[in-house]
């Protein structure tokens, strides 16, 4: 192996003249004098926002309402409350095994929620609680289902990575494998002719897997209404995408699919760049490849701590200056659409809603031993028996 490390290669630096996507949290400014604030008004994202690969630019100008802003701050601050939730728990030993937290992704998962239609699918890898709520999960079923109880979404027996609503699909431990069943959700949309999208999501850990590239020659060649989104939060476990990759430029990587690298860390970008993705599959365009450059404050599990490959300077300097709940706290703020203390109001009622999910989950029984014989099979579909452990052990339903 110590002949091996001779051999690594330099991590490839980008030329100072090429054109960086922007990440910062904060830089959207206000386009019009808000006098009404029950209407919708007109903001300009930087104009840095957005990098694409074969197809047009989003347009910079965004129409918001206070409303949904707001909505959005407090999914924002409930969503990392739960996953912080979750930590302390994992600390405190109620939770075992793997456990994967999206600390500092927020926009992502939010935006998309607030992108989409309520009939679109959405699949994911492990970094997937977030995802489970917005799409129709609670805070309630997912805390339930870490801690292995019978009021988790999975009834107590999938855990972490393993959580599902009708119109999303997972939670997926398998690296990659998600892409390829994506591709498979947008084919049956595709056949069963509903007008939606599929949404497939992967890390940039995951990017050089060989089923993610078949996936992407299936959707080509079948022009199938799917958006493979990378979540590039920089780091695949303990690797740094540009020791891992020779292109970071994931949203260039699907050869005949157009893509769009989009700032992860502003949630008005991101949500835009949503509405983007979902028209152009849903015109008929084929698919489209979406890359969100994000970044997670923790480590990539909780047995990571996340400070053996970069440095503490650097996730504070992330979290300091380019977090996407702080940078939304400022738009609305500057604009007027809520003050300092009713934004501390909507902190205070995320955590108590939390609060109180983490306390009802924990009086939740665990599974018992006849539930082994459940959920193996889809509901109405069991066979009349099923085998155990040995020729005698069967169970008849």
């Amino acid at each position: 192996m110590a002949s091996l490390a001779r051999f690594r290669p330099a991590v490839r630096r980008i030329p100072a003249f090429a054109r960086a996507i922007q990440t910062s949290a904060d830089t959207t400014q206000l386009q019009d004098t808000i006098e009404d604030h029950s209407k919708p008004f007109t903001v300009k994202l930087h104009e840095e926002s957005f990098r694409t690969y074969q197809c047009e630019t989003p347009s910079l100008e965004v129409e918001v309402q206070k409303d949904e802003l707001l909505k959005m701050y407090k999914d924002m601050q409930t969503m990392r409350r739960m996953e912080m939730a979750a930590d302390a728990l994992y600390k405190a030993k109620l939770i075992r095994g793997f456990c994967h937290l999206a600390i500092g992704q927020e926009a992502v998962s939010v935006g998309l929620e607030y992108g989409i239609k309520p009939e679109d699918r959405v699949i994911t890898a492990y970094r997937c609680h977030p995802f489970a709520v917005m799409r129709g999960g609670t805070i309630k079923g997912v805390i339930a289902e870490l801690l292995g109880r019978q009021a988790g979404m999975s009834n107590g027996k999938g855990g972490s990575m393993h959580i599902f609503t009708p119109s999303f699909f997972g939670g997926n431990g398998i690296v990659g494998a998600q892409v390829p069943v994506g591709a498979g959700i947008a084919f049956a949309q595709k056949y069963l002719n509903k007008n939606t999208a599929t949404f497939a999501l992967y890390g940039d850990g995951a990017s050089n897997q060989g089923q993610v590239f078949e996936a992407f020659n299936m959707a080509k060649l079948w022009g199938l209404p799917a958006v493979f989104v990378c979540e590039n939060n920089k780091y695949g476990m303990g690797t740094s995408a540009e020791r891992s990759s020779s292109n970071t430029e994931y949203f260039t990587r699907g050869d005949k699919i157009p893509g769009l690298q989009v700032n992860g860390m502003d949630i008005i970008a991101s949500r835009h760049a949503v509405q983007y993705a979902r028209k152009w599959v849903t015109e008929g365009n084929g698919p489209l490849l979406m890359e969100f450059v994000t970044y997670r404050y923790g480590g990539h599990s909780m047995s990571d701590p996340g400070t053996t490959y970069r440095t503490r300077e650097e996730v504070q300097r992330m979290r300091s200056t380019q977090d996407p709940i702080r940078g939304l706290q400022r738009y609305i703020e500057e604009w007027g659409l809520a003050t300092e203390q009713e934004l501390k109001q909507l902190d205070k009622d995320a955590k108590a809603e939390v609060d109180q999910a983490v306390e009802e989950a924990k009086q939740s029984p665990e599974p018992l031993a006849k539930d082994l014989w459940t959920d193996i099979y889809y509901k109405g579909t069991e066979p009349l028996s099923m085998r155990g452990r040995e020729r005698e052990e069967v169970h008849h339903y």
